[in-house]
């Protein structure tokens, strides 16, 4: 049976966002329920004073479940499921232009190493460069799928489903 899945938005964006609305879209059609959360309050805070009451929404949102999720971010929202994932229980990570840093905050991206994770990144993401998220799966030997596109990946959205639908199916064998 498949599991719940949690879709976290980026800055500046919604629940409602175009990569985290069709990545919803392909979980549903293989089973797995799915939430959005709305960070947009949080967001109000600015970018590294969002990041702890967007965690500890996140953490609610976990805590909620019967099972371990699993989680899904862009941007920001990949920064703070890879932070939430060290606290509490998670089925997998899947990230999309993930920060490695938060200018103006403390907290550097990091992922529990014994959850699947799958990094997904452009190119030519001038907002989150790609070389910081190279270094950074390289240290911890994680999946990371470069694509000819930028930060927001618009590019690549169908292609990116594929994959998920993909690290789904994986996980579904192991739950």
């Amino acid at each position: 049976m498949p599991g719940h899945v949690i879709l976290s938005h980026g800055s500046d964006s919604g629940p409602d966002a175009t990569k985290v609305s069709a990545l919803a879209k392909v979980a549903e059609s293989m089973g797995w329920s799915t939430e959005r959360p709305d960070y947009r309050e949080d967001d109000k805070l600015g970018h590294a004073g969002a990041i702890e009451p967007r965690i500890a929404r996140l953490h609610q949102r976990i805590a909620a479940c019967a099972a371990p999720p699993v989680l899904v971010g862009s941007s920001m929202g990949a920064f703070v499921s890879g932070l939430a994932s060290l606290e509490l229980p998670v089925a997998g990570l899947f990230l999309l232009a993930t920060p490695a840093l938060i200018p103006g905050n403390d907290l550097a991206l990091d992922v529990r190493l014994d959850v699947p994770t799958l990094l997904i990144h452009g190119w030519r993401d001038d907002v989150c460069p790609v070389d910081e998220m190279y270094e950074f799966a390289g240290r911890r030997e994680l999946s990371l799928w470069v694509v000819d596109d930028d930060h927001r990946l618009s590019e690549h959205v169908d292609a990116i489903g594929r994959q998920f639908g993909l690290f789904l199916e994986q996980l579904a064998k192991q739950i």
